[in-house]
């Protein structure tokens, strides 16, 4: 099981992150880029469970479901279930003053396929997605003031 840390220093207030990393849609794949597809099968204040259709690196088509229990206004956590692997995902949040926001994230990742993704793929993988989340977050912040 691997085990990855990532942690993301947001300009933007602690409550209106978790808001904005919490409100689940279906067109959130796009501000990543990703070809994936997005259903939402519950949203409620407690928990968000929503199912992905995706493309592997060979271009065979799996799917995976994720179940998210919010836990406001300072965390969520996450069990992923996929073909290719299970994971479960811890996000804390912490202020760093009135208008910045410190994201740490720590994934456990068990992988169902005998050839997965090395540890440092992985991390540097995460933080580069998590790099456009926080641009589109902080672009949307700073359009709202």
């Amino acid at each position: 099981m691997d085990t990855i840390c990532v942690s993301k220093t947001i300009n933007a207030p602690l409550s209106y992150v978790f808001k904005w990393c919490t409100d689940f849609r279906e067109d959130d794949t796009q501000l990543t880029g990703s070809k994936s597809q997005r259903k939402i099968l519950e949203k409620s204040q407690k928990r968000v469970i929503y199912a992905s259709l995706y493309n592997n690196e060979k271009g065979e088509q799996k799917v995976a479901v994720d179940i998210v229990s919010l836990k406001p206004p300072r965390s969520w956590d996450l069990e992923y279930f996929g073909e290719e692997d299970d994971e479960t995902g811890v996000y804390r949040l912490s202020s760093l003053g009135k208008s910045k926001t410190r994201l740490d994230m720590v994934f456990k990742e068990k992988w169902k396929i005998s050839n997965p993704p090395s540890k440092a793929w992985q991390v540097q993988h995460t933080s580069d997605v998590w790099d456009k989340y926080v641009a589109a977050l902080e672009q949307d912040y700073n359009s709202g003031k």
